[in-house]
């Protein structure tokens, strides 16, 4: 199988996570994207605002949400029914969450497997301070995610070095334009704003229900 790794804080999930997602899935030909929200992350050591079983419960909302036909839809990508997964390593694990442990985790676990890191534009400028980098690109292919209208994603010297030597074969994905994250999203909950349209519907819901980053 061509699995595809997506970590990050997920705190909470938004609709640029998920169209991103999508993205790397169909042009990548992934046969799984496994969403692996972090218990800590080390560039983030104050922590996630929610909870673990708050982070988990709004990924597997969202991921449940998707129409999952298996057909491009006239609007956007619709991805495969059952070919997302929320993993929990990370989250059962505890304490910092380096991705090279991971990935070597789930190497041991499924050798036959093909794996993928999705990374955006903010994650690969910060790879080269992660644990091991050239480790995790040995694991797992990078997948360089380039938002429309963005500029080209920089490529750190480590990431570069792996790709001299033969090492890393990167693929380019194509993303539409979104300045979505979740630092606004928590911004705006706080300010009593709306995030209408940042969201799944049925993540909105349950951060209105719960009471969440107010």
């Amino acid at each position: 199988m061509r699995i595809g790794f997506f970590g990050g804080s997920f705190d909470p999930v938004h609709n640029g996570h998920l169209e991103l997602a999508r993205c790397c899935q169909q042009q990548a030909s992934l046969d799984e994207v496994w969403f692996t929200p972090a218990a800590v992350q080390p560039l983030k050591r104050s922590g996630p605002r929610a909870s673990n079983a708050d982070r988990l419960a709004m990924l597997e909302l969202a991921l449940a949400s998707e129409p999952g036909s298996g057909h491009r839809s006239p609007r956007r990508l619709v991805v495969p029914r059952d070919s997302w997964r929320v993993c929990r390593l990370e989250i059962d694990r505890g304490g910092m969450s380096y991705t090279v442990d991971t990935l070597r985790q789930i190497h041991a676990e499924r050798p036959d497997d093909d794996l993928f890191i999705l990374l955006g534009s903010d994650t690969l400028r910060d790879i080269a301070s992660w644990r091991e980098p050239a480790e995790i690109l040995r694991l797992a292919q990078p997948l360089f995610v380039h938002r429309a209208g963005a500029p080209q994603p920089e490529v750190p010297a480590v990431v570069m070095h792996s790709i001299s030597r033969g090492k890393v074969v990167p693929q380019t994905i194509q993303m539409p334009a979104m300045t979505v994250s979740s630092t606004e999203i928590r911004d705006r909950l706080a300010a009593r704003r709306s995030i209408d349209g940042l969201v799944p519907p049925i993540v909105a819901a349950y951060i209105a229900e719960k009471k969440l980053y107010r």
